[in-house]
Order: C-alpha cells, then structure tokens, then sequence
C-alpha cells in the first residue's frame, strides 16, 4: 500500500535491489564501475557508460538508495507517473554521460590521474529527483538539536542546529554521496545541476517536453479513453431511456399511467430481486 499511485518508484526500487542481487550472486559487480585510466582510455570501454548506474555494488549504498527513492515518491504523487517516468529517463540518459565526460577531460587530468573511479549506482539520477523534492516540496515543521547539555542561556536559540522534517531524506542521499568520494561526489553533483536545470527550463524544449508512451506507466492511451467514455455514456443513456419506457406503462385493470402507491413499488423490488 506504501507504494499506491507510484508504480515508477516501485519499479525503480525492485529493480534496484534485484539487479545489484544479481550482480553480486553472477559476480559481474566488475562491469560496473568506470575507471577511466583502464576502462575508457586503454581498452577502449565505453559500453560502461551506459550502464554503470544500473545497480550498486555493496548492500550498503543498496540500502540508502531503496530508502531515499521511497522517501522521494512524492514526487511521482505530485507529477504523475508518466510525466516522472520521462524525467527519469532524460536525466539517467545525461548523468551517464556527464560524469565519465567531466572526469575524463577535465578532473582527471587536472589531478594526475588520481581522480580516476567512479563508482557503480543511480546516485546521479537520485539526486536529480533530490533537487525537485528540494523545489517542490515545502517542510511542515522544523526542530532545534541543542549543541551542549548545559542550563540554558540567553543566546539558546543560537546554540543548537536546526533541522526540518525533511532533514532525514537530505542525510541519507548525502550519505549516499559520500560513500564511495570524490566520484560518488562527482555524480551527485551532477544529478543536481541536471535536476535543477530541468526545473529552470535550461535543457532543450525537446528533452523537458518529451514524454514516454502512456501504456509504459499503465496508462489508457487517448482513444482508448474516449472509446470508453463514449460506451459510458451510450449505457447512461439507454439506461435512462429504459426508466422511462417502464414509468409510463400502463398498470393492469386500466388505470391508465396513474402513479403506484409505495406498497406497490415495495413489491415491485422484491419481484426484481428474485
């Protein structure tokens, strides 16, 4: 029941968990992180890129993403499953690209090699979702963790952290994001600038307006709604003409379109009943 109206964020979470499982029971966990030094310039890898955000590689990060994206659905209550689906998509298809570029051309250099991994995982894509949950989705109340265990003073309201409702989702995806740093980093960074770029309109029309089809998300296409609507409405109606055509017969022993007494439409429903 948790996962009522969500079936992108179900299906994100199952195929999560399942596909690390398999990578770990068929021992392929290798194929999916990214080295570039090895992978991209010396062997000439470059299938990784497409699917190096495809499962996580310890049970740990496994945990903190099921548990974000579930904390996270709200999003897909807020925009609907195929307009969701379609962001997810577009992101996942830039934050593949993105970070294996940026390492390769810029950081890796810049550092002599030694910015060299990144590390298997949505953690791009989950922060996408992040940054419209951090647009969207107002806090309801805020807390004050206090700093020291002294008696209180007059400055007591500047000697604790505040935090929100919405504190614990931001620290489990932070904690994702450190896991595996600086490229766990590096992803997470650029599933954010992704995600707010979408928000801001700076992607291309194209790729914002782009939808998937409706019968990927269960979703009734156009025609078939109105072929629907229209069988509703032919049933309405001849329902309605069928009342009629029953209220303005005539009772037996001729009295004529004169109106039953209660006791008679009482019977009347027993009859219809049996």
């Amino acid at each position: 029941m948790s996962f009522a109206s969500t079936p992108v964020t179900r299906t994100l979470v199952l195929g999560l968990v399942g596909s690390s499982i398999a990578a770990s029971l068929f021992d392929i966990k290798h194929y999916f992180y990214i080295s570039i030094g090895t992978h991209i310039l010396q062997y000439r890898q470059t299938w990784r890129v497409l699917i190096w955000q495809l499962c996580y590689t310890n049970s740990s990060e496994v945990l903190f993403a099921a548990m974000t994206l579930y904390n996270l659905r709200v999003v897909e209550q807020q925009w609907g499953s195929r307009k969701y689906a379609s962001f997810i998509l577009v992101s996942g298809l830039l934050t593949s690209i993105i970070p294996p570029l940026v390492l390769t051309a810029t950081l890796r250099p810049l550092s002599w090699g030694v910015f060299d991994f990144l590390p298997a995982g949505p953690t791009p894509i989950i922060f996408a979702i992040l940054a419209q949950y951090h647009a969207m989705i107002p806090h309801i109340y805020k807390y004050k963790v206090a700093l020291s265990t002294g008696a209180p003073t007059d400055n007591a309201a500047d000697s604790g952290l505040t935090f929100s409702d919405k504190s614990t989702k931001y620290l489990m995806a932070l904690q994702l994001a450190l896991f595996q740093w600086p490229g766990s980093v590096l992803g997470a960074a650029v599933g954010w600038m992704v995600g707010q770029a979408w928000r801001s309109e700076l992607l291309p029309g194209a790729l914002t307006r782009w939808r998937v089809p409706a019968w990927l998300v269960g979703m009734r296409s156009p025609k078939s709604s109105e072929r629907f609507e229209g069988m509703r409405r032919r049933l309405e109606s001849e329902g309605a003409s069928t009342g009629a055509a029953s209220g303005a017969q005539q009772q037996p022993g001729g009295e004529g379109n004169r109106r039953r007494t209660m006791g008679q439409q009482l019977l009347d429903e027993v009859r219809g009943a049996f």
